[in-house]
């Protein structure tokens, strides 16, 4: 069992919760079986401290800098966020619908909220990530597709292009591949994830 063992309500056990008022439910008989990886930061390029979580709850205060000013009206969301020393929050259940890739398409398929499972890394195009974020975001794979029918991993970069860059060069895919397959070589026998990069 993975310490991030996802119920049947959709969260994570081992997880911080934070609930967002910014999701809807799946259409039935959805099947969930994309992962889109992003990366966010707040103010941009800047990590740590509590805007990433504001925004995502719609309590973001705009006049705290002056980035801030354009996300006044946003309203977005992801199913989880994986801070720089591996802390995992979670905003929404992973059985409803997150705001997190906006328009978008994967293998023909428009709409990828519906379908997919939207994981924010907590930095930029700009620098490596932690070690600690690719442990835990393969841990939190495993755990999700045992309890979802995952079967393809793609970045914000691929399901939107020329509309975003995220999770950007320096997300090591290789390297995610590699602490998944260990994860799972150990914990499970499920079929090997797709990945659209590399």
């Amino acid at each position: 069992m993975s310490r991030f063992d996802i119920g049947e309500d959709g969260w994570s056990r081992g997880v911080r919760r934070v609930p967002s008022p910014n999701f809807d439910v799946r259409a039935a008989d959805t099947l969930i079986d994309l992962l889109v990886i992003h990366n966010i930061s707040l103010p941009p390029d800047q990590f740590g401290g509590p805007y990433i979580a504001d925004l995502f709850t719609n309590r973001l205060d705009c006049d705290a800098h002056p980035y801030f000013d354009r996300l006044r009206a946003l309203r977005v969301s992801a199913h989880f966020l994986i801070r720089r020393d591996g802390e995992v929050i979670q905003f929404v259940s992973a059985n409803d619908r997150a705001w997190h890739a906006g328009v978008s398409s994967f293998c023909g398929r428009e709409r990828c909220n519906d379908f997919s499972i939207g994981i924010e890394l907590e930095g930029t195009d700009f620098v490596p990530f932690e070690e600690a974020q690719y442990d835990a975001l393969a841990e939190l794979t495993w755990a999700l597709r045992a309890r979802y029918p995952l079967t393809d991993v793609a970045g914000h970069e691929h399901i939107a292009p020329g509309r975003k860059t995220d999770p950007g060069p320096f997300f090591d895919w290789a390297h995610f591949r590699k602490c998944l397959i260990q994860k799972e070589a150990v914990a499970s026998a499920l079929p090997m994830l797709r990945f659209l990069h590399g």
